[in-house]
């Protein structure tokens, strides 16, 4: 339990560390948590309760109920949502990355939508070359650049349905003059658009055959991640 005459000292971090112990608090009960019983869970005063509390409502990571009580936010289950997901699409997509690397792949990664400007690599393996080209997990990338980013635009949000003929993207030497990408989307139970794998490396090993055969193998790895996330993968 915090202490009561310690509890307001402490820069930004401190205030992260207490607002977090609210959150904790309110998910620990059943039953949405009066401002006294979340006093007493959390050994903050009241006054600073309702001072961190007016941020996590503005984050929607709680909520104030009509009877003065408390509850978790819409955005604490969105955020338990992206956590189950993050966490199958890792299960799924992992292995199947390694068997590309395994078969000498350009580089493996998944991309995913991270803002109206930005795409976020959440997966990546390098593959077996001596060189590479230079992608991190958590890095983010321009949305409007990049094979991959051209399937998160075509297929976040718009209703597009996905066809033999629109699951894969080809960028050469968009993002960055030396590299290039093929790109396939992939999508979950009820065809949710999940994001988009991605094979890529340096542009000059992306002629027209090697790009061929790339199609192929991404087409196969995304229809497997696909149909093992509960998605419809289309027809040929």
């Amino acid at each position: 339990m915090a202490s009561g005459t310690s509890q307001d000292q402490g820069g930004g971090v401190a205030a992260v560390d207490r607002a977090l112990a609210i959150v904790a608090a309110v998910s620990e009960v059943k039953e949405p948590i009066s401002l006294a019983d979340l006093s007493r869970r959390t050994g903050f005063y009241k006054s600073t309760l309702l001072r961190l509390i007016a941020s996590l409502e503005k984050a929607a990571l709680i909520v104030r109920l009509s009877g003065g009580r408390y509850a978790l936010g819409p955005y604490a289950r969105e955020l338990g949502r992206r956590y189950e997901s993050s966490y199958r699409m890792n299960q799924v997509l992992v292995p199947l990355f390694e068997e590309l690397i395994a078969i000498g792949t350009e580089s493996a990664s998944f991309h995913v939508y991270h803002d109206s400007q930005h795409r976020m690599c959440v997966i990546r393996i390098d593959s077996r070359h001596s060189t590479l080209d230079h992608i991190s997990e958590g890095d983010l990338l321009p949305l409007d650049y990049g094979a991959a980013g051209k399937l998160i635009r075509a297929f976040r949000g718009t209703g597009l349905v996905p066809s033999h003929d629109n699951v894969v993207a080809i960028s050469l030497g968009e993002r960055d003059p030396n590299c290039a990408a093929v790109a396939c989307a992939v999508f979950a139970a009820g065809n949710e658009f999940c994001g988009a794998i991605s094979l890529s490396g340096p542009k000059e090993r992306f002629g027209p055959k090697a790009i061929e055969e790339m199609s192929a193998i991404i087409r196969k790895t995304a229809s497997t991640a696909t149909k093992a996330l509960g998605g419809h993968w289309p027809l040929e």
